[in-house]
């Protein structure tokens, strides 16, 4: 039997894996040919698998699942590589805590990791509503940028028999000719300018209704918070806001004339901040006024999510079931971000417990020790200019 026919008889028996790609684009055509003159032969959308069958300079030849056989341009779709980036988003994450839900303000794209450098690939409409899951913050490249890939290490692989990049030693330079002295002449010494701090823009980690993941800008959503509560916002971003327990007010409009008090997180208009919020408020019905009142504010801490609301018995004798809720604040200012996901992570972590007894919020559980105020320098400086106003006045 000739080599040949021994290879043929081994494909037939272990066929080779075709290689597939997906549609990156919005929507795109597939061509009968790569020419300035062409026809089109079929029509693929955003998140569709494509077979591969030829490879072209800039083009690919490509079959759908309807079996129809056209060329597409290699930037409209990712690869096998690229795909399995967001597979392995959704392997981990996919037991995550829902922290807050938004809508989507416009048409985006889901990013494989923080960053507007990052692959893409899921495109998801305006309007559509994702659960978040993780938030994120790095740092904003100017346009055409991209952050520089992380170094091979050298020595790994020369062990494992790979050519490094290192260039081989020149030669030592041969003894230079002595030169006569010149006069120095002192210069006068211009003290640098400090470098601005780098622009930050936070992300966040979402998944849509199709069990897609990925990152996307939070300046791109809203947090979904019904506007009878974010009114009160008063200038910081709502972060969430959850339903401690509902309340009868005959006067009210809502279904069953039942109106839910809220528990709310709220951080400031700023991006790169390392926390999640820094300020807890608890929203209580009045049945006299029919209106939102503040039963309950804590701050400024360093909140992290997600927040645990439940209900616990209370302390009457009949042991009813109370609205509780727990915050994870942190312990001190060691809070380092990874350098790789720009996810906040503090060294230590504090639960601090809370019920709801009508409209009185109390502090119950193990933790009763005095919650610390996290000022940044910025804002210290801030509140001693009030504070020394205050006492000019």
């Amino acid at each position: 039997m000739s080599i040949a026919a021994a290879l043929a008889g081994c494909s037939r028996i272990h066929p080779q894996k075709q290689e597939k790609v997906w549609v990156v684009a919005r929507q795109t055509y597939l061509h009968d040919r790569v020419a300035a003159v062409s026809n089109r032969v079929g029509q693929v959308t955003n998140g569709e698998q494509l077979e591969v069958l030829e490879h072209g300079r800039r083009f690919l030849k490509v079959k759908t699942p309807k079996n129809e056989i056209g060329w597409i341009e290699q930037h409209a779709v990712i690869d096998q590589d690229d795909y399995d980036q967001f597979a392995k988003l959704a392997a981990e994450h996919k037991n995550d805590p829902v922290v807050a839900s938004a809508v989507l303000r416009d048409d985006v794209y889901l990013h494989s990791a923080p960053g507007r450098d990052t692959q893409r690939f899921f495109l998801l409409p305006g309007n559509a509503k994702v659960q978040l899951l993780i938030r994120a913050s790095v740092e904003k490249l100017p346009p055409g940028a991209h952050r520089p890939a992380p170094k091979p290490d050298a020595t790994a692989n020369a062990a494992a028999g790979q050519p490094t990049s290192e260039k081989p030693a020149a030669p030592p330079p041969s003894p230079a000719v002595p030169k006569l002295a010149q006069p120095k002449t002192a210069a006068p010494a211009v003290p640098a300018a400090p470098a601005p701090p780098p622009v930050m823009e936070d992300w966040w980690l979402v998944k849509d209704a199709s069990g897609n993941y990925g990152w996307v800008l939070s300046g791109r959503m809203d947090v979904d918070v019904p506007d009878s509560v974010a009114q009160y916002a008063e200038g910081q971003r709502i972060v969430g806001a959850y339903v401690l327990t509902t309340v009868h007010d005959e006067n009210s409009d809502l279904p069953n004339h039942e109106v839910p008090e809220y528990v709310m997180l709220l951080e400031p208009m700023k991006y790169g901040l390392p926390f999640d919020y820094d300020q807890v408020r608890v929203f209580t019905w009045s049945r006299n006024h029919h209106r939102y009142e503040t039963a309950f504010r804590l701050r400024p801490i360093q909140g992290f999510l997600p927040v645990n609301v439940t209900k616990i018995p209370g302390p009457t004798k009949d042991g009813a079931m109370v609205p509780a809720f727990g915050v994870k604040i942190a312990a001190d200012s060691d809070v380092s971000i990874d350098p790789q996901t720009g996810v906040a992570r503090p060294a230590n972590l504090r639960t601090i417990n809370f019920v709801l007894l009508d409209t009185v919020v109390r502090r119950v559980g193990p933790d009763m020790a005095p919650i610390p105020a996290m000022h940044s320098a910025d804002e210290k400086k801030k509140d001693a200019k009030k504070v020394a106003a205050k006492k000019r006045k």
